[in-house]
């Protein structure tokens, strides 16, 4: 059988969630730290460690089967990849940000204005499909100060919280591009048995990590009502307790539903309830 092999972020804001996911998925391997390749003893499956701007175009050329990169990577690399799941963290916003007293006011105001950035494709994407004609300035690095330089009237960057915004004195003026941590694949090769039994694994981590598992114990009179609060995967699982005309509620529901209903419950007459954290769910 014909070893499966991953491309991921050797260093990174995507690399400890990516090593995070792979051993979730019961994946052993070892040294990535101090190794460009990790063979996983338990899988068909080599890793590379390599920079996030080479993982696309790894893939891309068959080098690397399958690879875990940001949306952002893939789009500026400009490569021909299929998406194979979502992957929920590495989560961002690439924006145009502007000086705090800017005379920007609107889209139109970028003509003829210099945009400092080190994603210079998918600002020219953005600004052609807006016929913006402006001065894309390409830097390595903070883009952030050149504004305050004089070397730019604004920037194009990822944007996470807002705090690099704020101390250097810019504000976030439009949203261009909403990004994840995605899981890529070679174009045709995305039906590969080791490539559809990886995925099974991920979106079983990933589906255990927007749920809890929930017991609780409740009334018979009650039931009824409980069980029309927390839908599991399929229905809850009611199993009799020693005390007469009690049940316990055993279900696996979203924990945002869960914390949306948890005083619904309790007005319902649940008691002792437990939530317990689910390593990985098989549909």
């Amino acid at each position: 059988m014909k070893t499966l092999k991953i491309a991921i972020q050797k260093s990174g804001r995507l690399n400890d969630k990516s090593v995070e996911l792979l051993k979730n998925c019961g994946l052993n391997f070892d040294n990535y730290k101090s190794s460009l390749i990790s063979p996983v003893s338990n899988f068909p499956l080599e890793i590379l460690f390599l920079r996030d701007d080479d993982i696309p175009e790894y893939v891309q050329d068959g080098i690397a089967d399958i690879g875990l990169v940001g949306e952002n990577v893939i789009a500026e690399t400009k490569v021909d990849v299929a998406y194979l799941q979502r992957l929920g963290f590495g989560k961002c916003n690439l924006k145009i940000a502007i000086p705090n007293q800017s005379s920007i006011q609107e889209l139109a105001d970028l003509n003829g204005k210099a945009i400092a950035t080190s994603y210079p494709v998918i600002l020219e994407k953005f600004l052609s499909e807006n016929n913006i004609t402006s001065d894309i300035k390409m830097i390595s690095g903070s883009v952030e100060i050149s504004p305050g330089l004089g070397l730019s009237d604004a920037i194009f960057d990822i944007v996470s919280t807002g705090g690099t915004l704020r101390s250097n004195g810019l504000k976030p003026f439009i949203d261009v591009m909403s990004s994840e941590a995605i899981l890529i694949g070679r174009k045709g090769e995305e039906n590969n048995p080791l490539i559809q039994e990886l995925i099974q694994r991920i979106q079983s981590v990933l589906r255990a990590k927007e749920t809890k598992y929930v017991v609780l114990n409740v009334s018979k009179a009650n039931l009824n009502t409980v069980i029309k609060l927390l839908p599991g995967v399929k229905s809850p699982s009611v199993v009799d307790l020693a005390q007469e005309g009690w049940v316990a509620v055993h279900t696996v529901i979203p924990e945002r539903d869960f914390w949306g209903k948890i005083n619904e419950l309790k007005a319902a007459g649940a008691e002792g309830i437990v939530v317990m954290p689910i390593e990985k769910i098989i549909l």
